[in-house]
């Protein structure tokens, strides 16, 4: 076979497989690293023992994604302040039409699934987002069948029992929301702003320790918003992107990044703000991403 297609075969999967390590690692930067590592790993494969392209780049980018993430897990555990997903700049409406892709990378998802084991994360990335069998996943993960059922029925009750009461807005509502945020904070219109935030409103912020963030979430709607009007001042440009499959700012000062900012909506109202400030995590907004399932 040559090697024209092997990088047919997985440029032709690349979107796939991109999303189920980002599911499991929460960076693309880190993911781009293991679909080249698993690449190189690719290319020496023999096709003609492989029967199922799809199952076969699969299990071999879990592994390498597992491994990644269980290396990191220290880093994370030193890392100063909240840890959040890297953000994903995405083409315009690259998830919308998948309900379960949408909400697979949406912020609010990925910090839950932070919350679960490496095994755990891996199985039900696999399980519930792509489909794919208990067998598929045992030989993915190095477990056996019947302990790859225990595991995705626990971290599906885990993230259950996480998820929101009430079903975060849409892409569209999101943009209503986002809008009207735009131009209170553009005014500094804080009776405005006021009124698109719930009273429980957070702000978490990911400074990792290198630019100026709180390092704990604030809580309530008069706190986030002079927080808000502190860091969107008259001389910040913003601009509008779709990250992680719903509409989201990025903040300039002159021309540098300052943060990419994603709410969550429900009801109306923003209950969360993810602030991204960390200049490492920025550097995966240079070029959007194409995801699939």
């Amino acid at each position: 076979m040559s090697t024209d297609e092997h990088a047919e075969r997985f440029t032709a999967l690349r979107p796939l497989l991109f999303t189920i390590a980002y599911e499991m690692l929460g960076s693309a930067t880190e993911t781009d690293d293991v679909l080249q590592d698993s690449y190189l790993r690719w290319a020496k494969v023999d096709l003609a023992t492989v029967r199922d392209t799809r199952s076969y780049l699969a299990r071999l980018v879990t592994r390498q994604a597992l491994n990644a993430l269980r290396t990191g897990a220290r880093r994370r555990e030193d890392y100063v302040g909240v840890w959040l997903p890297e953000p994903l700049l995405l083409d315009e409406d690259d998830a919308s039409a998948d309900v379960v892709l949408a909400e697979s990378v949406s912020m609010a998802m990925l910090v839950i699934l932070e919350t679960l084991s490496p095994d755990e994360r891996a199985v039900f990335v696999l399980r519930e987002v792509f489909g794919f069998d208990h067998d598929e996943i045992a030989e993915a993960v190095g477990k056996s069948v019947v302990t790859v059922r225990q595991v995705a029925h626990r971290a599906r009750e885990h993230v259950r029992a996480r998820r929101r009461r009430f079903e975060p807005a849409g892409p569209a509502r999101t943009a209503r929301v986002t809008e009207r945020f735009i131009a209170a904070v553009s005014t500094g219109d804080m009776e405005g702003l006021l009124s698109l935030l719930a009273p429980d409103v957070t702000w978490t912020a990911d400074g990792g320790g290198k630019v100026i963030a709180v390092r704990r979430p604030v809580v309530g709607a008069e706190k986030v918003a002079a927080l808000v009007l502190g860091i969107f001042r008259p001389d910040t440009r913003i601009e509008w992107v779709t990250c992680n499959n719903t509409p989201a700012l990025v903040a300039y000062r002159g021309d540098r990044l300052e943060g990419a900012f994603l709410t969550e909506v429900v009801d109306g109202r923003i209950t969360q703000f993810y602030a991204i400030r960390n200049p490492d995590k920025l550097l995966s907004l240079a070029a959007p991403r194409r995801i699939s399932r």
